[in-house]
C-alpha cells in the first residue's frame, strides 16, 4: 500500500515580521500535521519535534499539499539540511496556477467543490501561538489537512474542482490527478 501523507503546518511569525516572503524559512514552525494513509492517522507535530515530521515527510510515497512547494517546504528548510522539494510532492495550488494563471485559496476551492469551509486562517494561528494556544493551532492545521484531504480525493474521483470567479460564478477545473 502507498504512503501518501497529506501535510500542513502553521508559522510562529508572519512575513512581515521576518523582513518579507523571501525569509519564508525564519518563520519558524508552531504546529505541523501530516495525514498518512497507510497508518489511517493524524500526526500533530510540536516544533521540538520538527525532525519527526521532516523523516515522515521524507518516507512518504507521496506528499500531498497546498502551497506547500513554495511555503511549508521553505519554512521546514529553516531546520534541515535535507531538500524537501526532491520529495514526492503534489502541490495542489501550482497545479491551479498552471491551469488558471492565476492563484487560489484552498477555502476558495473547498467551499465551491465541498461546501466547507476553512475554520481560520494563518494570521489566526500566529495570534493563537502569542497566546500559548497551540491546541487551538492543532485543530486548525487538522482541519485544513482534512480539506486539502478531501479536495484530493473529489479531484481524484470526479477529475474537476470546482471556484468562484471574481463575479461569483461557479467554475469548474479540470484536474489529473
Amino acid at each position: 500500500m502507498k504512503n501518501v501523507v497529506y501535510f500542513d503546518l502553521e508559522t510562529q511569525k508572519s512575513a512581515d515580521e521576518v523582513g518579507g516572503w523571501h525569509n519564508i524559512r525564519n518563520m519558524r514552525m508552531s504546529v505541523g500535521v501530516t495525514f498518512s494513509t497507510k497508518q489511517g492517522a493524524y500526526k500533530i507535530y510540536g516544533e521540538k519535534q520538527v525532525d519527526d515530521l521532516v523523516s515522515e515527510l521524507l518516507r512518504a510515497d507521496l506528499v500531498i499539499g497546498f502551497n506547500n512547494l513554495r511555503f511549508d517546504y521553505e519554512v521546514l528548510h529553516g531546520y534541515t539540511v535535507m531538500d524537501l522539494t526532491q520529495v514526492p510532492t503534489l502541490d495542489m495550488l501550482v497545479e491551479f496556477q498552471k491551469t488558471m494563471n492565476h492563484r487560489i485559496s484552498l477555502d476558495a476551492i473547498a467551499s465551491s467543490t465541498l461546501g466547507v469551509e476553512k475554520t481560520a486562517e494563518g494570521l489566526q494561528a500566529i495570534e493563537w501561538f502569542r497566546q500559548g494556544k497551540l491546541l487551538e493551532i492543532a485543530e486548525y492545521c487538522c482541519y485544513d489537512v482534512k480539506i486539502t484531504r478531501l479536495v484530493h480525493e473529489y479531484g481524484v474521483n470526479h477529475k474537476q474542482l470546482f471556484y468562484r470567479n471574481r463575479f461569483g460564478n461557479k467554475m469548474s477545473v479540470p484536474v489529473a490527478w
